[in-house]
């Protein structure tokens, strides 16, 4: 049974750096493209970063660009998010994402897979 579990969130300033992990288990993840989705209170769930399943391609929502860094090791089954120069308007639970089906590199497939139950990220002004 795949099970996915976030670490990291927090209470930070507006300017820190937070970086969450998500460490997952029941079965090998590498060859599982895995990504980062995100909920804000009274919002939809939203794509942050996806990364291919090698590590070599890695996807970022416009909101994040630049300020977000998606990597995995896949010996250790973790993926991690890096995030600088936080805002408030990054306030929300981040989850961690893996992939349905094996091979496949898009944010549907790991919309659509395994989620964890989510880690607190706040961000004060």
């Amino acid at each position: 049974q795949v099970q996915l579990v976030e670490s990291g969130g927090g209470l930070v300033q507006a300017g820190a750096s937070l970086r969450l992990s998500c460490a997952a288990s029941g079965r090998s993840f590498s060859s599982y493209a895995m990504g980062w989705f995100r909920q804000a209170p009274g919002k939809e769930h939203e794509f942050v970063a996806r990364i291919s399943w090698t590590g070599g391609n890695t996807y970022y929502a416009d909101s994040v660009k630049g300020r977000v860094t998606i990597s995995r090791d896949n010996a250790k089954n973790m993926v991690y998010l890096q995030m600088n120069s936080l805002k408030p308007e990054d306030t929300a639970v981040y989850y961690c994402a893996v992939a349905r089906s094996p091979y496949t590199d898009d944010t549907d497939s790991v919309r659509l897979g395994s989620w964890g139950p989510g880690t607190q990220v706040t961000v004060s002004s």
